[in-house]
This record gives C-alpha cells, structure tokens and sequence, in this order.
C-alpha cells in the first residue's frame, strides 16, 4: 500500500517528516534521524511494559536510538498505513528483526507530532 499524502499544507509538510524519518530508521542512520528531531524533542518508547520509557531531549533520545541500534542491527520497519491532520502524523506499522538466528515482528503504531519542519514528537505503541 503506498500512502498518499493530504492535501492540506500543514499535513503534506507532517506526513512528508514522517516518512523521512521512517527512511532513516530503516537505513539505522542516528545523524539524520536526530536531524529530523526537534531540540526539545520527546519520545516515548513502547518499553518497559506498561508504560514505556519518556525520553526528553535531543541528546537523550541520539543516546536511545545509538543504543538500541547496536543491540538491534537488523531492525526494520514498514509502515502498512500513514496519515496526517495538521501537525500530527498516525503511522501503522509492523517491526521486524532477526536475534540470534531468529526472526521476531511486532505490530504498533506511532503518533508523531511535527513542528517547524521536525519531530517534536514521537510516541509508540505496540499491540499485545
């Protein structure tokens, strides 16, 4: 499914920072992922159960995604739906990687909030 993006001004800049991000993550590149991300950005990670962990912060969230692309070299992620209002973004995704020979996927979903043309935002969420 290849997702098209919305009319509206605002949406098409949000969806469009969406997908590049989602590029860079699949490419594991922190630089330009961290180039897409606001100063005060926040994330929230779908770990540790329930909750997930918040995370504020440029330099806190570079330390996150260094770390969790070492310990996850084959990560991948593909977005089977995007959609943007405004200044947020819904993508449905599924994950995938390979740990010690096999593979695992796990179906979520982020909400990201764009501002000045970067994440503010970034929040995940997993089924299960």
């Amino acid at each position: 499914m290849t997702p098209e993006p919305t009319p509206e001004p605002q949406a098409s800049t949000t969806f469009d920072v969406a997908q590049r991000f989602n590029a860079a993550f699949n490419r594991r590149d922190v630089d330009a992922i961290m180039a897409l991300m606001t100063d005060d950005c926040l994330f929230e990670n779908t770990r540790p159960v329930p909750d997930g962990e918040r995370i504020e912060g440029a330099g806190r969230v570079r330390v996150f995604w260094e770390a969790f692309f070492a310990r996850s070299p084959s990560a991948h992620f593909e977005a089977e739906e995007v959609f943007a209002a405004g200044d947020r973004c819904v993508v449905l995704w599924v994950y995938t990687w390979v740990r010690d020979g096999t593979r695992g996927h796990v179906r979520g979903v982020d909400v990201f909030r764009v501002r000045d043309g970067k994440v503010a935002e970034k929040f995940s969420y997993v089924k299960g």
